[in-house]
């Protein structure tokens, strides 16, 4: 026990809840130092991931009062995952375990002390579950489940009702440094690790202040981004649907074929119309999926670094 534990909130437009939100994750750590449940090493890490608004001077002003806190100011928006990637990787030089969280403490951060308790009996990977979703809306609680079912359907182990709420022990994050891909969902890589991992339930609040930073269409492209990263099903549903297109078109040309041969040659307009119209946006569709992992295969072909980091604020205490 006693070991270094730190706290990755990665950070996009935060200043109306960084004061808050380091106050409140402050008198956490305090208290699991004092208790000697952690080191006193442990540390909160933010990543400023090119906010636009004052939040790496907040981070640099809470780093000059108190060392418990650290940053790093990637050097342009990056998006959520590069960032929390870039926090994983520099807290993997310094701590035991890593906790990573949201910046808007929706994220019940009482179970904190369980998460480190699931490291402590062996788990290298402790997942924040949430236990329900009733702060959602009828149409996110939907969707939600429904995304789930369809990315398991697809063959991607995901971890249902879980977010980036989760432990990681220094083991695996060295297995996560392994995965170079460009492309990150990092719910879909985790559980690619292996290792031992357990699941702890809490209840997801309402965001204090601030606008999420997630809306409905960054949700969409999230989610698709999920799908075709770690499944090439959606293709082989186009080569099922292309089959099954050709073995019909082989059934309307006995057809065409019987009905000239006993005469009656007049076809119908809108038959005929809705059958255009129907292959032709077919085959966009197919077009634009397979278009989709073409886009992907040429950003990761590329290898372009991740993340850049401008500044580093980590100050270990001797």
């Amino acid at each position: 026990m006693n070991e270094t534990l730190y706290l990755v909130i990665p950070c996009y437009n935060e200043e109306e809840v960084l004061t808050e939100t380091s106050s409140r994750l402050l008198e956490k750590m305090n208290s699991m130092i004092e208790n000697k449940y952690i080191s006193e090493k442990s540390k909160i890490l933010f990543v400023n991931d090119g906010s636009k608004d004052k939040t790496w001077d907040i981070i640099e002003n809470l780093y000059e009062e108190n060392k418990i806190f650290s940053g790093v100011n990637l050097s342009r928006n990056k998006g959520h995952q590069n960032a929390l990637l870039a926090g994983l990787m520099t807290a993997k030089e310094h701590a035991d375990m890593v906790i990573s969280l949201d910046a808007d403490l929706q994220d019940d951060i009482d179970v904190i002390d369980e998460f480190v308790k699931e490291y402590y009996t062996g788990s290298d990977v402790v997942y924040g579950v949430r236990s329900s979703r009733k702060t959602d809306t009828f149409f996110k609680r939907t969707t939600a489940l429904g995304y789930y079912k369809v990315m398991n359907k697809l063959g991607v182990d995901v971890v249902y009702n879980h977010a980036d709420y989760r432990l990681m022990s220094k083991r695996a994050l060295e297995g996560l440094s392994e995965f170079k891909e460009v492309n990150l969902f990092l719910r879909g890589i985790v559980p690619l690790i292996g290792y031992k991992y357990s699941i702890v339930e809490y209840e997801r609040h309402e965001r204090f202040a601030g606008e999420s930073k997630y809306p409905l269409k960054k949700m969409l492209a999230f989610a698709w981004d999920g799908i075709t990263s770690f499944s090439i099903k959606p293709i082989r549903i186009i080569s099922t649907l292309g089959f099954s297109i050709f073995i019909l078109s082989l059934v309307a040309l006995v057809y065409s074929l019987s009905v000239k041969f006993f005469g009656r040659t007049t076809t119908g307009w809108t038959s005929l119309t809705i059958s255009i119209w129907m292959i032709g946006g077919i085959q966009l569709l197919s077009l634009g999926v397979i278009g989709e992992y073409i886009g992907k295969i040429y950003n990761e072909t590329k290898a372009r670094p991740r993340y850049i980091i401008k500044d580093k604020l980590i100050k270990n205490k001797e």
